[in-house]
């Protein structure tokens, strides 16, 4: 159980600083575009903070996915 919290934790902390950095380096970003989201449009956002948003969240779960479907032996 508690090797289990362990990676979480520190997936939720990697794929935190990963976020902020993510932020920080894309405030000047001139590229901006909508996404259309369960048949609604979003607001204009810069196209890497949604690509780097997409690669952050399927890297989180990626992680969580080997611990909560391992065997219990």
């Amino acid at each position: 159980m508690f090797y289990k919290l362990k990676r979480v934790i520190i997936s939720i902390l990697i794929n935190g600083f990963l976020l902020i950095g993510l932020i920080v380096s894309i405030q000047n970003s001139n590229n901006k575009s909508s996404v259309n989201l369960f048949g609604f449009e979003t607001i204009q956002l810069p196209i890497s903070f949604i690509t780097g948003v997409s690669f952050i969240s399927g890297t989180f779960i990626g992680s969580l996915v080997p611990i909560f479907l391992s065997r219990k032996d």
